[in-house]
């Protein structure tokens, strides 16, 4: 059985002052080598990993509050606290601290004496306690100098908290407090502040608990009125008394519980609104009155969590029909401040937390709440769903699905917040903005459930797509009938765009759910036709929608956009945004580029047969050129697919064979035995020797010399792209499309293979796949008006060279056959 006692729960004090929970473990007290001493280990119950490692200091001042906690600095800026769950585990502890410190264990706090004097040492040793004056109203200047002397020295602190605590001298002091303020003794009154703030700054857990306790508390809140640096005092006692009332939703029968809500309610006013703003020195003598309102916080979770009358009565109240508004309202306060009290708890009692509310049926009065006219109401709705499903949507979404069996979809709870999303009246949509992300969050797969029964994913998805997506997408439905968006405004636009977004996600994320709806409800369609909204951002939104869609590559998608021609919009803002140089431009842009780049073959071809003439003078960037390119190189594959597997075969300077079977030819190349030939002979099949060698030569030398024109081409492309800016360039290197480049050899052409009158041209047997070497170096260009001049292009010596490289690797009597015909 575990061991109770030494189970603990870790917090940190992070940078807002806040107790962050760490994990909970079991502490033990050890020699580490590491650390060459005693110190505190915490290990995680879950998984048995370390969470705390921390040497027990000797200068260090660890303190002791409320018989289970233990607190301490490690460093300037980083408190750590140790809460027990048993006193016994806590005195343990704590006993080892103060055993390595050689402190007496009846002590509540040991302190650092490193930044004392020898004297002051000396001072503190030989006396064994601190005198305090008399507590008489003409001595209290002498006390408020005696406290103030105290503070810098953290052993002088720690003996005048004993001998405030001993001799119960606050009780003492309140009395003169009275007495001062029917004398109206300023001056008085004035010492009496700084007393108190001297008392709040020893950071002392016993002190506190006389000060904060119910016949004190007002008192101190009193003594605190008369700050000697205001010209008046403040009415801090009228304010809790008369305007702050404490309003009882369901009454309270524990009185220990009521009496918690009010002494936190009221220290927590003193921490924010009384005491002054502490300086960076005096922020971590306060560090035991930020634990103080933090446990007690946990504390009343904890105690209401376990009133099962109280919680029960409450939700009786809230779903009732006959509660009216007001009361309702107060019962929806409550709720959502228990909740906001709730993210003290560590994460097994948040869980635990969030399961007896949802057995208490939070979900469904939840449902009654956001039916209600009142927008007050309803905002404290929306908070409390966002805490339920940043807690675990999982829950909620079971729920959602359950409901939809007996209720219709109009009073679904999900629908309830779509609807709200859409009614939104704040003119920047602040609880719109909320609620979307609230439903993103629901219908996100990444944390839906899977097991071996049943895919969370694909019940929800289907419930949501059948049962809620029609709500949704209602406003952009009706915005969207025309040509243009039937309303523009701003808050319209913003909603608009809130919907896009989700929707983009759904494309992101979900699957055939969102491909199915898109395509049947003809939804990009719809969405297109904001883009020609007067608001950049929405035309934008749906740009992106789109951009996303094609994005995925699929064939489904892209037959439905082509289609319904659904880029006919898009090209239509690409011309109404004109030379403008804006987001709009580069991102139209920037799809067509993607197609491209991508070789999306579909719509590359649908884009070049239906908009190039639109698209064509776009010279600024190569784009569209380029996606022309692509359609024309795809359709002379298509057109010609032997000269397409020929490419192959140069390119690689290799035959393929088929997979299904061997042409004649290939299986003789292969089965003939080498050393049977002779150097240069060619290999040709019996059958095939009458064929007229003009016959088989003709389709490969028009291929070359497509080619070698597909090559130029490319090249003017690099030119116009390598100058400067988005201006066309100031000249062309241009075709004549009726005339051929005419290819020619910087030496002999009558000495080179390849060339009209050598070995290798047509009408005399050649190489059917060799292209000499210096030809492909040194093109001319031929246009209509003749030679324009010679372009040595580097880029193709590489290439070459590359080639060169490959042939010589290749067997000397399989290249013998490879050149000859």
């Amino acid at each position: 059985m575990t061991d109770t006692r030494r189970r603990v729960k870790v917090y940190t004090l992070n940078e807002d002052r806040q107790w962050d929970d760490r994990g909970t473990g079991h502490v033990s007290s050890c020699y580490v080598e590491r650390l060459k001493g005693m110190s505190l280990l915490v290990r995680a119950e879950s998984d048995g990993s370390l969470l705390l490692e921390s040497k027990i200091n000797p200068n260090t001042a660890y303190q002791k509050q409320q018989d289970t906690l233990i607190v301490w600095s490690e460093a300037e800026n980083y408190d750590l606290a140790l809460s027990f769950q048993e006193k016994a585990g806590c005195d343990e502890i704590w006993e080892k601290i103060c055993q390595v410190q050689g402190k007496d264990p009846s002590v509540d706090i040991t302190q650092d004496l490193v930044d004392e004097s020898e004297e002051e040492r000396f001072d503190d040793m030989s006396s064994p306690g601190l005198e305090l004056p008399s507590c008489e109203l003409s001595r209290l200047e002498e006390i408020a100098e005696l406290v103030a002397s105290s503070l810098p020295s953290p052993l002088r602190r720690e003996k005048l908290a004993l001998a405030l605590e001993n001799e119960g001298y606050i009780k003492k002091l309140l009395e003169i407090f009275h007495v001062c303020e029917d004398l109206e003794n300023i001056e008085g009154l004035h010492h009496l502040y700084e007393i108190i703030k001297g008392i709040f700054l020893l950071n002392r857990t016993a002190l506190f608990e006389v000060m904060f306790s119910e016949e004190c508390i007002m008192d101190v809140i009193g003594c605190l009125e008369y700050d000697p640096s205001l010209s008046q005092s403040r009415k801090h006692r009228e304010f809790l008394t008369k305007t702050a009332k404490f309003k009882e939703v369901i009454p309270i029968s524990d009185p220990e519980l009521k009496q918690k809500i009010h002494q936190t309610y009221r220290v927590q006013y003193i921490q924010d609104m009384v005491l002054p703003t502490p300086s960076v020195f005096e922020e971590n003598m306060l560090s035991t009155l930020h634990s103080f309102i933090f446990f007690n916080k946990v504390e009343i979770v904890g105690m209401l969590q376990e009133d099962e009358k109280f919680l029960t009565d409450f939700f009786a109240q809230l779903t009732d029909e006959a509660t009216d508004d007001d009361k309702r309202c107060e019962l929806v306060n409550f709720l959502k401040e228990f909740c906001a009290f709730s993210q003290t708890l560590q994460p097994q009692n948040r869980d635990a937390f969030f399961k007896t509310l949802s057995n208490m049926g939070i979900l469904p009065a939840l449902e009654v709440i956001l039916g209600m006219d009142d927008a007050q109401v309803r905002s404290a709705a929306t908070d409390i769903f966002s805490y339920l499903v940043e807690y675990n949507p999982s829950m909620v979404r079971e729920f959602v699905m359950q409901e939809a069996q007996q209720n219709d979809d109009d009073i679904l709870l999900i629908n309830l917040i779509i609807e709200h999303m859409i009614c939104d009246t704040d003119p920047e949509l602040g609880g719109a903005v909320l609620l979307m992300g609230l439903l993103r969050t629901l219908v996100d797969p990444e944390n839906m459930l899977a097991t071996a029964n049943k895919t969370e994913k694909t019940e929800f998805l289907g419930f949501f797509y059948k049962h809620c997506m029609h709500v949704l997408t209602a406003p952009l439905l009706a915005n969207t009938t025309e040509d243009k968006p039937s309303k523009d405004d701003f808050q319209t636009a913003q909603l608009l765009a809130l919907i896009l977004e989700l929707l983009t996600f759904c494309v992101e994320h979900h699957t055939y759910h969102i491909k199915n709806y898109i395509i049947n409800k003809d939804i990009l369609r719809r969405v297109l036709v904001l883009m020609a909204s007067k608001h950049a951002f929405l035309a934008l939104c749906a740009l992106r929608f789109k951009r996303k869609i094609i994005g995925l590559k699929d064939e489904f998608y892209n037959r439905y956009i082509m289609k319904s021609f659904l880029f006919e919009p898009v090209v239509k803002a690409f011309l109404n945004n004109g030379s403008r140089y804006n987001l709009m431009n580069s991102a139209i842009i920037e799809m067509f580029e993607f197609i491209r780049v991508e070789d999306i073959k579909s719509l590359t071809a649908h884009v070049i047969e239906n908009y190039w003439k639109a698209l064509e003078d776009v010279d600024y960037v190569q784009t569209f050129k380029g996606l022309k390119l692509r359609f024309e190189q795809q359709r002379e594959r298509q057109d010609n697919p032997k000269l397409d597997s020929m490419r192959s075969i140069l390119r690689n300077h290799r035959y393929r064979r088929d997979a299904r079977t061997l042409e004649d030819e290939e299986e003789m190349w292969f089965n003939t035995d080498e050393d049977d030939m002779e150097d240069g002979e060619a290999v040709v099949p019996p059958s095939d020797k009458t064929k007229n060698d003009e016959d088989i030569m003709d389709p490969i030398s028009k291929f070359m010399e497509r080619k070698k024109l597909k090559e130029s081409e490319e090249k003017e492309v690099l030119l116009k792209t390598n100058l400067s800016g988005r201006q066309s360039p100031s000249f062309k290197l241009s075709f004549s499309s009726g005339t051929k480049s005419n290819l020619s050899s910087q030496s002999s052409a009558s000495n080179l293979p390849g060339s009209p009158g050598s070995p290798g041209s047509p009408g005399s047997p050649g190489s059917p796949g060799s292209v000499s070497k210096s030809t492909s170096q040194m093109a001319a260009i031929t246009t209509k008006g003749g030679l324009v001049g010679l372009v040595d292009y580097p880029d193709d010596d590489e290439e070459d060279d590359e080639d060169e490289d490959k042939e010589e690797t290749l067997p000397l009597s399989k290249k013998a056959k490879l050149e000859s015909s």
